[in-house]
């Protein structure tokens, strides 16, 4: 469990989070919803623990994040973070080396079903493969919270569809699942609870089956 209390954030002069106060539960998939700007990719980093907070308290499992928190935290951030040389394959050894808890067998099966070859470099994938690898690796984390920031951006349908399969494939009871959109469509289908932010706030909270039941969903 996460919760999170008064949760503040500012860069400068620019306020990017301001009280936002949540509880994430185990065995649930959140969808953060918002414009870009809104404050979603703020508080995935701090969740993910690569920025500090100004002010306010995260707690996970009951205590601070520190550093030892990131080998339960995996993080996808929106631009791509492999170098241009690196084929898949490299980039593979790169999670296996830094993560105890990459399971390589995982990311080769699902890297064989998108039919990329390994030895392809990152320098020559389409925006829409390379997401799809870069999205491959982190959920092939045993980690306790996955957190993914845009995932959907700048790929295709088939390629959403792919990543979507992915995220429910590694969904488990003793997981939470974190991913950011600002379209709604990308994620009602699946996803458990949704956060709407807009301008640094956390404005709603929604169940998402009552929202599908009851009006739909909407920005």
């Amino acid at each position: 469990m996460i919760q999170c209390s008064g949760l503040y954030k500012k860069y400068n002069r620019k306020v990017a989070l301001e009280n936002v106060s949540v509880t994430l539960e185990k065995g649930k998939i959140y969808a953060f919803l918002g414009p870009n700007g809104s404050g979603k990719t703020t508080f995935m980093k701090i969740l993910a623990n690569l920025t500090e907070q100004s002010k306010g308290t995260v707690l996970f499992d009951g205590e601070s994040l520190t550093v030892k928190s990131r080998a339960k935290i995996a993080y996808l951030p929106t631009e791509s973070h492999a170098y241009p040389f690196m084929t898949v394959d490299d980039f593979g050894k790169y999670y296996a080396y830094f993560f105890k808890d990459f399971d390589r067998n995982r990311f080769k099966d699902w890297v064989e079903r998108m039919q990329i070859p390994f030895q392809t470099p990152f320098k020559v994938l389409s925006s829409g493969m390379d997401k799809k690898v870069r999205v491959a690796a982190t959920l092939s984390r045993d980690a306790k919270l996955l957190i993914l920031d845009e995932p959907f951006n700048g790929v295709d349908l088939l390629a959403r569809e792919e990543i979507e399969k992915m995220i429910l494939e590694v969904m488990g009871e003793d997981k939470i699942i974190l991913l950011s959109s600002h379209l709604v469509e990308e994620v009602e289908s699946y996803v458990n609870i949704a956060l709407f932010f807009s301008e640094g706030k956390l404005i709603s909270t929604e169940d998402v089956e009552e929202l599908r039941s009851s009006r739909g969903m909407a920005l």
